[in-house]
This record gives structure tokens, sequence and C-alpha cells, in this order.
């Protein structure tokens, strides 16, 4: 995972209620990982936020990956 694009994603406690967001900005990673999944093109996302870079989206996307990357036991 590229490490430098990981750095755009940032948690602040007092900010969105401590949810990821991109650049200390309040654009939660959770808004965009919606709006993907929706169906909303990255150069749609780009237009409605104008303050969002291509990498950030990228960074929300490498972000959901790491975390779903869980492995369980059972028994």
């Amino acid at each position: 995972m590229n490490a430098s694009l990981l750095s755009r994603i940032t948690i602040e406690p007092g900010k969105c209620g401590g949810r990821p967001c991109i650049r200390g900005m309040r654009i939660r990673v959770s808004d965009i990982l919606e709006l993907l999944g929706e169906g909303v093109s990255i150069e749609e996302i780009l237009v409605d936020f104008p303050d969002l870079e291509r990498d950030d989206i990228l960074a929300s996307l490498q972000f959901a990956a790491r975390r779903s990357d869980i492995v369980r036991i059972t028994a």
C-alpha cells in the first residue's frame, strides 16, 4: 500500500465523531465510499467536492481495503 496516500486519511477525536476523514476536512471516508458504491464516478465526486483531489479518493479506497483485511479465526 502506498503510505503517502494513506497519510491523507486523518482521524481527529473532535471531528466527525472521530471517524476517518480526508486531510482533516469534514469529508468522511465513508461518504466517499458510499458515493462510489452508488455508482458515482470519481470525476463526478471531484466536481461535487472541489476541495478533493483524485488521490484523496484513492486513499479512501486503500484505507477501506486495509480495514477489511481482517483475519478471523473461528472454532
